[in-house]
């Protein structure tokens, strides 16, 4: 999967995983903060992350400091996945 395709992809399951219903793909941008003053992400939502990257992708997160980083936005989470699967 090329990853523009696996950018839309993750914007969709992360829109179906968080019930973001208000929410569309289009709304997202790839360099948008997943978290804070972006779309607005809590740590419950950090973990509902990690449960969708380990069921669509089998990787796991184990370290909070790695999370961070994976999770800053779409673009890091394609490029990990792209590095990790």
């Amino acid at each position: 999967m090329d990853t523009q395709a696996l950018k839309q992809q993750l914007k969709a399951q992360i829109i179906e995983q968080l019930n973001l219903e208000e929410v569309k793909v289009e709304d997202i941008s790839d360099d948008q903060a997943l978290f804070g003053d972006g779309l607005g992400l809590d740590s419950i939502d950090a973990l509902e992350l990690i449960v969708l990257l380990e069921r669509h992708y089998g990787i796991k997160i184990t370290d909070p400091k790695q999370g961070q980083d994976v999770f800053k936005n779409v673009n890091t989470m394609a490029e990990f996945i792209q590095k990790n699967s």
